[in-house]
């Protein structure tokens, strides 16, 4: 017994000796966190300095073009003919094609592309899903040239069937942007469906509980509750538009026309700029240099779209706990 009694008491004295030492909350090092978070902040510094140095570039080679006695501010946002070689320098045929291309692309593009999220996110079963949303995103993968010989090889010809030769063009804005809407689709419907798979279920069971149908509750509860994201991937794929370029470069002409007729050829931002450049330019020439003013232009309108989805992310985004 005097032996137990000696042994508990040293139990005892160690636990008290123990929850009186203070802990150490310290943080201990862990090499291999260090090693990741000081890669990822080296990416993120690589990112921002290359996206500085491409605004750089595009800025003093546009202060040259513009500080040309022959080129005018005004005349280059307000001008309707682009000939560099004669001293025209409107941007406005080259601006109206990219619109022009984007508009059609949208039309294509954001109705089935939502309607496919919806169709994934709200009908779908998880295998049907697990099986088609891979399939959606591959298209997304094929390289655009493909894109740009589907639109001449199969777009146009069925255009100009439908619509009359005489009427269609060989390159033209509608054969180009529809496909050009073809590879946007798989970016909304993947951001869409990501959006729509956030609203918690339980509006769902609520709406469902009051008796309204799949249907009723797909467009009268979660797309309304997912609408900033929808938005904001809607205007996403307005930036992919604008900024896309094969496509535009094989299909839609290659020669600056300011026309509203989509079955005419007419050359965008993007499709001048792959074109120019692929001929023989000297260095600092005005031809060179224009180049880059109208990058800075289309980078100008890319960021806008961008600033404008964020900001209505932030605006319209709800918050579920």
């Amino acid at each position: 017994m005097a032996e137990q009694a000696r042994v508990g008491a040293e139990s005892r004295v160690t636990v008290a000796s123990s929850t009186t030492r203070p802990l150490d909350l310290r943080k201990r090092p862990r090499i291999g966190e260090s090693i990741i978070q000081t890669i990822l902040f080296l990416c993120g510094v690589v990112s921002i300095f290359t996206t500085l140095g491409i605004v750089f570039v595009l800025v003093e080679e546009s202060l040259l073009f513009f500080a040309d006695e022959r080129v005018s501010l005004i005349a280059f946002f307000t001008g309707f003919d682009w000939q560099p070689i004669i001293g025209r320098f409107g941007v406005l045929p080259l601006v109206n094609a990219t619109f022009m291309v984007t508009v059609i692309a949208m039309l294509v593009a954001i109705p089935l592309g939502i309607g496919a999220a919806i169709y994934l996110s709200e009908y779908a079963t998880p295998r049907a899903r697990s099986i088609l949303k891979p399939i959606l995103e591959v298209l997304a993968g094929v390289p655009t040239v493909v894109y740009g010989y589907f639109a001449i090889s199969f777009m146009t010809p069925l255009l100009r069937g439908a619509f009359g030769e005489e009427t269609v063009q060989i390159y033209n804005t509608a054969s180009a942007g529809i496909v050009v809407g073809i590879l946007i689709i798989p970016l909304i419907a993947s951001l869409s469906e990501d959006a729509l798979s956030a609203v918690p279920s339980a509006l769902r069971q609520a709406s469902y509980g009051l008796g309204a149908t799949r249907l009723e509750t797909a467009t009268k509860v979660v797309v309304p509750s997912a609408l900033s994201g929808i938005i904001a991937a809607c205007i996403i794929g307005i930036s992919r538009a604008v900024g896309e370029t094969m496509i535009v470069a094989l299909a839609a002409g290659a020669g600056p026309n300011f026309t509203f007729n989509p079955f005419a050829s007419a050359e965008t931002m993007t499709g001048h700029i792959a074109r120019i450049s692929g001929g023989d330019l000297s260095y600092n020439s005005i031809d060179y240099t224009s180049i880059f003013a109208i990058g800075l232009l289309l980078f100008l309108i890319t960021l806008t779209l961008n600033i404008i989805s964020r900001y209505i992310v932030k605006r319209f985004r709800e918050v579920y706990e």
